[in-house]
């Protein structure tokens, strides 16, 4: 079930377990969505549904749509977040199959499901839900920029599609493992499907998406910890202003910049060169300034999947040392070296 709060965060409860819907897609990026609820609710996932062609393994089961109805199945997921965010005709015949067998099909596309006659009707005559979870409120603020209490942590990265889910994730994990009040706050599809709430920010009409970014990290105890999930980049043409409105509504205290050492030009223009992460980490300050002044980088969380295991390790200690912040993997070593450095930079004073 799906529905938007008074306050403008959308809620959500899916039902379990879930078919993850892959299509033919070739690239492992375009499939964020399945594997990040493979990552961070394994539990609730009993397989994939794939294209002979497809070329992104989740490392879960293969079922077809009567297999995973045999097995359990509740809810079909689309896992994919091509550019665009748009259903092939291919994909459409496998999703009403799937809702003529009762299952609930979910999806995080920017395209609704009840454009699809087949779809609906399909739906309608199995009792399956359609689920669109990109479903902005319609009430949402303007940006007030007034400063609220709390602290708040924002990731941002070098380019989109770089990790900044997954460290927000991990960072707010090893906080509350530290016993440091600390909610991850879900501003894409994804990451709403994991916490269950949160304001799909790509979909908010440009004027709201500070006042956006307000609402979804509200006022909260001086102590609290809201960690963000950062959208797009600001070196990326394509989502630039999906991610300043998030950055000064979002008003942080801490950023902590994600970075791939193995790309070097820009996802969605590639004729544009990737910044340096001491680029990216001056531009975000500069512009976090407009709302908090006291703004500070505390880590950068590299993707170092791409490198071998003596390369990885000298390019983490010399950006470390280049930038004086402790630069990880999240998923090789966690993030308790920039949960440290966080409860260092913040820590009351006696």
């Amino acid at each position: 079930m799906h529905k938007v709060k008074d306050n403008g965060v959308s809620s959500l409860s899916l039902s379990s377990p879930y078919l993850i819907f892959l299509g033919d897609i070739q690239e492992a990026v375009d499939a964020k969505t399945g594997a990040g609820l493979v990552q961070w609710c394994r539990e609730k996932v009993l397989g994939q549904l794939r294209f002979d062609n497809c070329l992104v393994d989740l490392g879960v089961a293969d079922l077809s749509i009567a297999e995973a109805c045999e097995q359990g199945v509740k809810s079909i997921v689309v896992g994919v977040a091509p550019i665009g965010g748009q259903i092939s005709q291919r994909w459409i015949q496998v999703l009403i199959e799937a809702a003529a067998a009762g299952l609930d099909v979910v999806s995080g596309l920017h395209c609704r499901l009840e454009e699809y006659p087949e779809l609906v009707a399909a739906a309608s005559s199995s009792g399956a839900q359609l689920i669109n979870v990109r479903t902005p409120a319609n009430n949402l603020p303007i940006g007030s920029g007034e400063k609220r209490s709390g602290r708040r942590l924002l990731t941002v990265g070098t380019d989109c599609a770089i990790g900044k889910k997954y460290s927000a994730l991990s960072i707010t994990q090893g906080m509350k493992a530290r016993g440091i009040s600390a909610d991850f706050r879900a501003t894409g599809q994804t990451g709403i499907m994991i916490a269950g709430q949160g304001v799909p920010i790509d979909t908010v009409v440009a004027d709201f998406i500070a006042g956006a970014a307000e609402v979804v990290s509200p006022a909260n105890a001086e102590d609290h910890w809201d960690i963000i999930e950062g959208q797009g980049s600001l070196f990326n043409p394509s989502y630039a202003g999906v991610s300043l409105g998030l950055l000064h509504g979002s008003q942080p205290d801490a950023i902590v910049v994600c970075h791939d050492p193995t790309r070097d030009v820009i996802d969605t223009a590639r004729h544009l060169p990737l910044p340096s992460v001491a680029e990216c980490i001056d531009l975000h300050l500069r512009c976090a300034r407009v709302t908090n002044r006291n703004v500070c980088c505390v880590g950068v969380c590299v993707n170092t999947s791409g490198l071998d295991a003596e390369s990885r390790k000298s390019y983490l200690a010399e950006l470390s040392a280049e930038l004086n912040l402790p630069c990880i993997d999240p998923i090789q070593d966690g993030c308790d070296a920039i949960v440290d450095k966080i409860f260092n930079e913040f820590a009351p004073e006696a």
